[in-house]
């Protein structure tokens, strides 16, 4: 029975257009769950959308239409965008289907009789956009601290749950786990967060009515954060333990941006540990891309469109520059100078270069016929064995979830495909009958090296490694076996190859 892998992005809030960051986490998953399948696992790759809130009644009021209407609306446009970028989820879940809602009334049912849900009455400072309530304290010179905007006080009866009582529990956990929490920096946020104790959280709202009604008291909606964390299980078809839920639950990995790690790492676990089920194994937040050095926002109007990204520049090319410009964890900047820098060097010059030099050389050479290498001497070895390397290195790399560096030992092999050309002098080789032999290792080791290498770009840029692979007469599904040295059959049909990324002039 093959591994199984779970992966999840956070579900998008349809109070938004999907924009860079949208895209960032999304493409992550996907690159991370085409690899996990490439490595032989049963993979499940979760996306979706955060429907319910009072952010979205409002917006939909505005608009003159229902809130499920706009969600309806929106999410097509999530949809729409997943699809040109090639992510390869397995399933989309909505917070307006039944299957959530089923499970999100079971949970809360399930805690609130354990006695871990009350309910009482709550007064404090609101922010709207945020759906976050915030003491007097927390606030900054009387605003959000999160999002800088004014707030209302609010006084409303409300359940609890008492996130208090599982205060120490978390804490020893995340001593216990120490890849619980990645990266590092937020680990240790989340620590000392957590450290200056809890409080119980309101969990449920009765100033509007567009959510999930609480089980036996339909005059509170449950709170939106409750109601959307839990679709990574409703999703796996909770509360029922066979099928989806019994085999992937718990999560490998929840992607996220770092402004939301406080709901996956302190409120997701706690509630998890009230209804007694598994805990995550690993929670990872990323870092935010700024625009040209500054902050994306739309009354800058600097929010960068992925749909016009692809339009100029290609979806493979968008892919790459996304992970490989800034290491996954931190932030980083984007501009079009950078990503066009990108196209020309990394992907024109380097990897599309190497693979039109070697076809049109094996097409040349040898009529388009891989021909069977003879004894590897040491330059062909060195090659041979810097390529088995890379497997490895990519493969360690890849459970790290360090992409820009796993891409960085890609490209090594990469520039060694383009020196080994140059060190071994294929059309000096060519012109004396005598060389044949040795003409046809070289042959066969930059093109075998090229294979490799393309069955691993297949994660990051499939289409790409598609054609590449198609040049080099590869038939076979990509799979951890395809890893190994000696694919290439001698007599497989080897055909010149398109530029695979056209420069960017000016």
């Amino acid at each position: 029975m093959k591994p199984t892998f779970y992966v999840t992005t956070p579900i998008y809030y349809v109070n938004d257009v999907p924009h860079i960051g949208h895209a960032y986490t999304t493409v992550a998953a996907d690159v991370l769950a085409r690899y996990k399948r490439l490595m032989g696992y049963d993979v499940c790759f979760l996306t979706g959308s955060d429907e319910h809130g009072q952010k979205v009644e409002k917006a939909a009021v505005t608009a003159g239409e229902t809130p499920l209407e706009l969600a309806d609306r929106v999410v097509k446009r999530f949809q729409a965008l997943w699809e040109r970028l090639g992510i390869s989820h397995t399933d989309f879940i909505r917070t307006t289907q039944e299957r959530h809602k089923k499970g999100v009334a079971h949970i809360f049912r399930d805690i609130l009789e354990k006695g871990d849900i009350y309910l009482g009455e709550y007064e404090d400072w609101y922010c709207t956009p945020c759906e976050t309530f915030w003491t007097e304290t927390q606030l900054i010179e009387g605003r959000c601290p999160d999002c800088n905007r004014a707030v209302e006080k609010l006084k409303e009866e409300s359940y609890f749950f008492r996130m208090s009582r599982y205060q120490e529990e978390l804490l020893a956990h995340i001593d216990a786990n120490p890849d619980f929490i990645q990266p590092k920096s937020k680990r240790n946020e989340i620590i000392s967060f957590v450290k200056e104790g809890l409080r119980d959280l309101s969990v449920s709202r009765t100033t509007f009515s567009w959510g999930i009604p609480v089980p036996g008291n339909e005059k509170h909606i449950i709170y939106v954060w409750f109601d959307a964390l839990t679709n990574y299980i409703t999703a796996l078809g909770y509360p029922d333990e066979t099928g989806n839920y019994g085999r992937y639950w718990p999560v490998d990995v929840h992607l996220i941006g770092k402004d939301i790690l406080r709901f996956h790492a302190v409120y997701w676990p706690t509630f998890l540990m009230a209804a007694g089920l598994p805990l995550p194994r690993k929670v990872f937040a990323h870092g935010w891309w700024t625009v040209e050095g500054q902050k994306m926002s739309k009354s800058l109007q600097n929010v960068v469109e992925p749909n016009m990204l692809i339009d100029k520049y290609g979806v493979d090319a968008v892919r790459y520059f996304l992970l490989r410009e800034v290491p996954f964890g931190l932030d980083g900047d984007f501009s079009h100078t950078a990503l066009v820098q990108r196209i020309n060097s990394d992907l024109a010059n380097d990897v599309g270069n190497l693979l039109s030099r070697s076809t049109a050389m094996a097409v040349k050479y040898f009529d388009g016929v891989l021909p069977a290498p003879a004894t590897l001497i040491e330059v062909d070895s060195a090659l041979k064995h810097k390529t088995e390397e890379m497997v490895g290195a990519v493969d360690r790399l890849m459970d790290e979830l360090a992409f820009s560096k796993a891409l960085q030992v890609i490209w090594e092999v990469i520039s060694a495909g383009n020196k080994y050309i140059d060190d071994t002098a294929p059309w000096t080789l060519a012109k004396d009958p005598a060389n044949r032999e040795r003409l046809a290792t070289v042959m066969y080791c930059l093109l075998e090296s090229q294979r490799v290498t393309h069955c691993l770009i297949s994660a990051f840029m499939p289409s790409t490694a598609d054609k590449a692979l198609g040049s080099l007469g590869w038939q076979e599904d990509i799979s951890k076996e395809g890893l190994q040295w000696g694919g290439l059959k001698p007599g497989t049909t080897i055909n010149k190859a398109e530029a695979l990324f056209p420069r960017i002039e000016g």
